[in-house]
């Protein structure tokens, strides 16, 4: 039977992220550890009460609105790690596309800023900037820790592939202050293959096209080269 309820939410905070764009996220938390990620709550919630005894615990859980994903809706998604085309329903996925656009990402706790408001500083977020956060809970590993529970069809973190900088990108890279960190987070988000599941991944070898992803302040422009069964991602301007 279906409910007459509805209800409304207060966005509590906003996330300040890496991730300018939607495009080359993460499509789970703690995949690019290098992402830096605050949320900044609003008020009346940024009192710092609200987060007395939160310095107690490593790892929390955000509940976000997926807030530019279409405010629609369908039974059948077609999920990354299918390559894009299988079809599961959508409460078996974890796509965006879903009712509500409610989100849970689990993410780790590294300060508390209470100078001005307060300020959350996280490590290993998979959001882009702006996404609203409507709720915090602390992560209790001896209740949610399931190491053996079935994982259906995503039973494995992602293969993750090679990446390399041409020699263009390395100079760009050498005159920045944040040098390693950077390197770092491209590393870890092109080794996931960012690129649209309903692409041709079979490509063959000398592919000229170039794609892009935008992370902090730089658009990071990647081809992908393919030899036989491998793949290899080469970074070839940050711009």
């Amino acid at each position: 039977m279906a409910s007459s309820h509805s209800f409304a939410l207060d966005a509590i905070g906003v996330i300040e992220s890496d991730y300018p764009d939607k495009f080359g996220i993460p499509r789970q938390p703690g995949l690019a550890l290098d992402a830096r990620a605050t949320l900044v709550l609003a008020p009346p919630y940024n009192d710092p009460l609200s987060v007395r005894g939160l310095e107690a615990f490593s790892h929390l859980w955000l509940s976000f609105i997926f807030h530019q994903s279409p405010e629609r809706w369908t039974p059948l998604v077609r999920p990354p790690r299918l390559g894009g085309n299988a079809k599961v329903g959508v409460f078996a996925s974890r796509s965006t596309h879903r009712p509500n656009r409610l989100g849970l990402s689990l993410v780790e706790l590294v300060d508390i800023d209470t100078r001005q408001g307060v300020r959350l500083v996280l490590r290993g977020c998979d959001l882009v900037s702006g996404t609203p956060v409507v709720d915090i809970k602390p992560y209790l590993p001896w209740a949610e820790s399931r190491p053996e529970a079935r994982a259906g069809f995503a039973p494995e973190a992602p293969t993750q592939l090679p990446v390399c900088f041409s020699a263009e990108a390395e100079a760009t890279l050498a005159v920045r202050s944040d040098n390693e960190s950077l390197r770092a987070l491209i590393i870890q988000v092109l080794r996931q293959d960012p690129r649209p599941a309903y692409h041709d991944r079979k490509r063959k070898t000398g592919d000229a096209r170039v794609y892009g992803v935008r992370l902090r302040d730089v658009d990071v422009r990647f081809c992908a080269h393919h030899h036989e069964n491998a793949t290899t991602f080469e970074v070839v301007a940050i711009v």
